[in-house]
């Protein structure tokens, strides 16, 4: 049945994107918010509660509601799985911006591009170059491929085929989200008692994005070119402060030849210490720096046709993988 959860997911999601602005991601950031601002003192059982209460108690109350509807109706069952990845599963939860981004370099209007890259990223991309613009763009589609689908992806998978429904597909999407919150909030404002909780939840979703994170590079690998992506991912993943990050980009870098990696633009909500717009919308904000780039051709424009090319072929990678899972299971 996960199979066709994800399936029916995605088939939804393309031809219903969930708004930018939809009532979710408010709901999300306010029970963030909430939890941080009642429950978060500073001390690290403080952070750990924190933790608990946003991310591990939506995963556990869903696979308990799972269950239950699960004994009395598997139609219903399989709705719950679709809504559930509806919301935290897909594509256009990031790729309008990529589109966006591409149509506007097409055209010739770099200054739109970056403009448009600075409201997707939050990032002061004015003076970026040419190359510079196409690689953030590159590295930041990357990542939202990553967290926005094979991440909870395998997720979903794991703790569905222990009879918990969609419950992993929550766990990971709170668990990169409050990492990202809370690193953010207190980057920006500077706010002593958020320390523990940023590191806590950052190295917590660590741990969660370890597995994904490198079936993520495998898959780039396999339907990429596999022997420079397995080459590159070996030799310059650590150029990245993130391994999990590291590990993707240099697969991806290997896969499509080419060079990633390099200073990041600096954020202009930390510049200008606001954070209302980032999170309002659940977007992605965050700054991807490297000590080096990779080996490969610069970023060009036929690199953004072919990310997204790579980006499809794993997911159809996965999902045949999936299907022969499934079916497996079947026969036995």
């Amino acid at each position: 049945m996960s199979f066709f959860a994800v399936l029916f997911a995605l088939m939804i999601e393309q031809l219903k994107p969930l708004s930018p602005r939809n009532v979710f991601h408010h709901v999300l950031s306010g029970w963030v918010r909430w939890a941080g601002r009642n429950f978060d003192a500073g001390a690290d059982v403080h952070a750990r509660v924190v933790w608990v209460i946003t991310v591990v108690a939506p995963a556990a109350v869903l696979a308990i509601a799972y269950m239950v509807v699960n004994r009395y109706s598997t139609v219903l069952a399989l709705a719950l799985d679709v809504t559930v990845l509806y919301f935290t599963l897909g594509f256009r939860q990031f790729s309008h911006h990529f589109t966006d981004i591409r149509d506007a370099l097409e055209e010739g209007r770099e200054e739109r591009a970056r403009e448009l890259l600075a409201r997707w990223q939050h990032v002061d991309a004015s003076d970026l170059p040419r190359t510079e613009l196409l690689r953030h763009v590159l590295e930041y589609s990357l990542l939202a491929a990553h967290r926005h689908v094979f991440g909870v992806f395998f997720w979903f998978v794991a703790l569905s085929t222990l009879g918990l429904g969609p419950a992993g597909a929550v766990l990971y999407r709170m668990a990169e989200f409050t990492s990202r919150y809370w690193s953010y909030k207190s980057h920006v404002t500077g706010t002593q008692t958020h320390d523990r909780l940023m590191e806590f939840s950052t190295r917590l979703f660590g741990w969660l994005d370890h597995v994904p994170s490198r079936l993520t590079a495998f898959g780039f690998a396999v339907v990429g070119n596999f022997e420079d992506a397995v080459e590159t991912w070996r030799r310059h993943a650590a150029l990245w402060a993130r391994p999990n990050e590291g590990t993707i980009l240099a697969a991806a870098s290997g896969a499509l030849g080419v060079r990633l990696g390099g200073q990041a633009a600096p954020s202009v909500a930390e510049q200008q210490g606001d954070m209302s717009r980032t999170f309002s919308q659940g977007e992605d904000s965050e700054v991807i720096d490297a000590v080096g780039s990779t080996a490969g051709a610069p970023p060009q424009m036929a690199h953004l046709r072919s990310v997204v090319a790579l980006i499809w072929r794993s997911v159809v990678l996965w999902m045949m993988l999936l299907a022969l899972l499934s079916l497996a299971n079947l026969i036995g």
